[in-house]
């Protein structure tokens, strides 16, 4: 579930580690659930010193780290500025998901890196809903950029200022502070770049639906989930003051969640239990006049998860009480009153409180630069599948701000057609396809998928079948044949979706490419370059989903692994909280979030190692020692 390579362990090491953790993962996939479950259980519960071993075994078998924060590098490696003149410039725009995992992973020397952001801190963002509702402390979340940056043995600097202009001819970035009380904060600084990584996130968008940027609230940034918190509460206040009638009470409390996705289903399950567990002890007066209700546009809420979860999230929400109203569009938003289409009319919705959580939109600066590079009338950026802005030089973009463009087969089907057929023949045989399948299979990743849905194994079933003889052991095809073999495969190819889970691959992925620039370009290690010679630097870009969770309220979670593994209830809880804790950006921020003291240091641990410890974490809610 969370595989990749180790840095400090040697490549058998990384091998029978990864191999233990496969086999770990399919024995848990393949068993079914509840079977699984009991099976541990009357282990652990005949054999209790089973769990105690299992523990020791997680944590000293697991390559654990841990060194002091006393004596941090200072990140200057020489004195000598001859040195750091020869150093390319990086410049990063943002400190969210991608721009920190690239800022993590950069291990290269040879780089001066300039970090500007108007925010000088990470956040956790899939915990922001629990700090809306209190179940966390905004501090338990964060990490300032500078204790990230300062241990790296590379030179990196920050600037709390925000980027408003990029000049991709002159290779110049244009910034100001936006530090309240700054005497120069409407002085300009120009920053000149060898490379740019922008990472700036994306704004809600509010699909220019009258009303909605004045009137909502949304859940991008640590000040939107303080802000709900307050007006949460004062809602309340004010439906406890007196003189009010019944329908003015009860429209201060109503609060409305647009949108049925991960976000919008997370805060109106964290409001129900909000509501339920803490404010109702404290306003019994107006605990009958509380009601939430969750609109989303399409037919149900979490459409992007499996069937079982959905259902299962629609049915808690009927018992708890949130009244959750599918194809329901909003038209428009006023101070007190939203206007819904659904089915053939409108109805008017009074509410207190509304929460938009429908998407992604544009930054202006994204909108200016892409107008710049010749990019118009996109939401995001476009690049390749190395992370490169198509039509700029030396200018990456990762996470929200940005989508890859996929290549077609069909675009390129002449040059692979050509390059694999290297007699100049006019057919492709068996033994010139296979020298190039796996250059065909890693350039355009949706032949694979193609192949698994026709449960094909290779190419060379798929030219087969093709061909109408699918036994035949030598199998010739022309330039037409081959292009009606393929002709369905780009049916396949779906644009990354916008979650922290893309972005940070992206951010560890082009800081891999960073440390590895001056290797790869004396050995290039991509896939051939079908319309030219030579082979591409590097390999391309391509995301692993590690799966999701959906909290849905009451202390239950529900999760979607690979393999089509499908978990809900308490325990599953239990597992969301394990993953975020592995992933936490300092084990200091993951020991606020379990209300602990901070202690100051690090911990490293293997990702196979992690994947053991998430399951083993696991199996101890499961069956816990009386």
């Amino acid at each position: 579930m969370l595989l990749s390579r180790v840095p400090f362990a040697s490549k058998a090491t990384s091998n029978a580690r990864a191999n233990f953790a496969s086999f770990c993962m399919r024995r848990f996939c393949a068993t079914p659930f509840d079977e699984f479950s009991d099976r541990f259980c009357r282990i652990f519960r005949v054999n209790p010193w089973l769990v105690r071993m299992l523990m020791v075994f997680t944590v000293s078998g697991g390559c654990v780290l841990a060194f002091s924060e006393a004596k941090p590098e200072n990140g200057v490696l020489s004195d000598s500025s001859e040195a750091d003149s020869k150093k390319k410039k990086v410049v990063v725009l943002g400190t969210g998901w991608a721009g920190i995992n690239f800022l993590k992973t950069l291990k290269n020397p040879s780089y001066d890196v300039q970090v500007i952001s108007p925010r000088n801190y990470f956040v956790f963002t899939p915990l922001l809903p629990s700090v809306t509702c209190g179940t966390l402390e905004p501090r338990s979340i964060v990490e300032p950029v500078r204790n990230i940056v300062r241990k790296k043995n590379v030179n990196i600097h920050y600037w709390e200022a925000e980027c408003f202009k990029i000049d991709a001819e002159n290779k110049k970035v244009y910034c100001r502070s936006n530090i309240a009380g700054n005497l120069n904060e409407k002085e300009e600084i120009d920053v000149d770049y060898d490379y740019l990584v922008i990472a700036i996130g994306a704004p809600a968008n509010t699909f220019n639906i009258p009303g909605v940027a004045e009137n909502c609230h949304f859940l991008k940034e640590m000040e939107d989930a303080q802000k709900i918190r307050r007006t949460v509460i004062d809602c309340f206040e004010r439906a406890s003051l007196p003189n009010l009638s019944d329908d003015e009470r009860k429209r201060i409390l109503h609060f409305v969640v647009v949108g049925g996705g991960p976000t919008g289903v997370e805060f109106s399950a964290g409001l129900h239990d909000y509501v339920k567990e803490d404010l109702v002890r404290l306003y019994p007066k107006v605990k009958e006049a509380v009601k939430i209700t969750l609109l989303e546009a399409t037919d149900h809420i979490l459409n992007m998860f499996d069937k079982r979860i959905t259902a299962f999230a629609e049915e808690k929400f009927q018992r708890d009480g949130i009244d959750v109203k599918t194809g329901a569009m909003v038209v428009k938003v006023s101070d007190k009153e939203i206007l819904v289409k659904n089915g053939g009319g409108t109805s008017t919705m009074p509410y207190g409180m509304v929460v938009w959580a429908t998407g992604i939109g544009t930054r202006p600066i994204i909108t200016e630069f892409m107008k710049q590079i010749g990019q118009g009338n996109r939401r995001a950026l476009l690049t390749d599948e190395w992370l490169r802005v198509e039509g700029c030089d030396g200018i990456y973009a990762l996470g929200d701000c940005a989508t890859i463009n996929q290549r077609r087969v069909m675009e390129d089907i002449l040059a692979i057609f050509r390059k694999a057929d290297k007699d100049k023949s006019g057919t492709l045989t068996v033994k010139e396809f296979q020298e190039v399948i796996d250059d065909i299979r890693e350039r355009y990743p949706q032949v694979a998928l193609y192949l698994k849905n026709k449960h094909m194994r290779t190419l060379v079933d798929l030219l087969k079948d093709s061909k109408g003889d699918a036994v035949k052991g030598s199998v010739e095809v022309n330039l037409e044949e081959f292009k009606s073999a393929l002709s369905q495969v780009d049916s396949q190819m779906k644009n990354l979706p916008p979650t922290a889970q893309v972005a940070a691959q992206q951010g560890t992925y082009l800081a891999d490419c960073f440390n590895r620039m001056e290797k790869c370009e004396r050995n290039p290690e991509g896939p051939l370059r079908f319309r030219c010679e030579g082979r591409h630097r590097f390999h391309p870009f391509r995301y692993k989903h590690l799966g999701q969770f959906a909290p849905l309220g009451g202390e239950q979670t529900a999760a979607q692994l690979p393999g089509d593994w499908v978990s809900i209830g308490h325990s599953t809880q239990w597992l969301w909280y394990s993953v975020y804790a592995s992933n936490d950006v300092e084990v200091g921020t993951a020991l606020k979030m379990s209300n602990q003291p901070p202690e100051k240091i690090n911990i490293l641990v293997c990702p196979e190692v992690k994947t053991i410890l998430i399951l083993a974490l696991y199996l101890l809610m499961l069956a816990p020692v009386s």
